[in-house]
């Protein structure tokens, strides 16, 4: 990860709904009901997360990871 960026782990919960997205190589975890909150709440950790001192990343980059399933 460079100083630039910070790239999150986005899935989506089946069983319950909503999505959850943790930020790789950081302790900042968030969830939201849709895609428009989870962003939306993204960006909020990320503020809450760096402060004045820390060097705050430009670009938040969302990997957004699907399981699928067949059954054998």
């Amino acid at each position: 990860m460079s100083g630039t960026e910070i790239i999150f782990e986005v899935s989506e919960d089946e069983i319950d709904g909503g999505y959850s997205a943790s930020a790789l190589g950081f302790g900042i975890h968030t969830q939201g009901d849709t895609l428009d909150e989870l962003r939306r709440n993204v960006k909020e950790a990320v503020d809450c997360y760096f402060d004045d001192v820390m060097e705050r990343p430009r670009l938040i980059r969302l990997h957004y990871v699907r399981d699928e399933v067949l059954v054998a």
